[in-house]
């Protein structure tokens, strides 16, 4: 019997739209199926279960938001001008029609404890990418500065991710993370 043939970050891409769009609870299989394109039995031999597909779209996410991330702070000498640059893509993002928030917001909101093992996997992913801004704070920061500071960024960018589509215009939204993280070099803006 001759295996089934797929490209599976293209399977990724569409499982984590779905996931995305409408949550863990509320995509069903019948639903990745159809988004898929793949029968049943390959995504079920592919990656298990539902968890497993919504596991490996979280780490398809986390990877693709890694290698961008990476990428953005590498243009820049200290990342106290870096990331200012990357708060205002996240709040014009936030400030778009169709805006969706994060995926590993929306997903960390979602879970109950019922689903204990899926949100702490969603937290895993979520401390992966605080690492990278501590990793790359370490530079100009002390241990402990850098972790702090990480920490902080992580508290604004879920704050922009949950509040930015909500309520206020882009400089209100600006002015607000200004105040909250005066230590970046807001003047590497204009």
């Amino acid at each position: 019997m001759a295996k089934a043939q797929y490209d599976k970050q293209q399977v990724l891409q569409k499982a984590t739209s779905a996931f995305w769009q409408l949550g863990y609870h509320a995509t069903s299989m019948q639903t990745l199926v159809a988004e898929t394109g793949l029968k049943p039995g390959s995504l079920y031999l592919a990656f298990g279960n539902k968890e497993g597909l919504f596991k490996a779209s979280l780490d398809y996410y986390v990877q693709q938001s890694i290698d961008q991330l990476t990428s953005l702070l590498a243009q820049y000498e200290k990342p106290e001008d870096a990331l200012p640059r990357i708060l205002m893509s996240f709040i014009e993002e936030s400030q778009q029609a169709d805006y969706c928030s994060c995926f590993l917001v929306k997903s960390q909101l979602e879970l109950t404890p019922e689903h204990a093992s899926l949100k702490s996997y969603v937290s895993e992913c979520l401390r992966k990418i605080e690492n990278i801004y501590a990793q790359k704070l370490l530079t100009t920061n002390s241990e402990a500065e850098a972790k702090a500071k990480a920490a902080s960024l992580m508290l604004h960018i879920f704050g922009i991710r949950v509040y930015g589509y909500h309520e206020g215009s882009k400089a209100d939204l600006m002015a607000a993370v200004r105040v909250g993280l005066p230590w970046l070099t807001w003047q590497s803006l204009h």
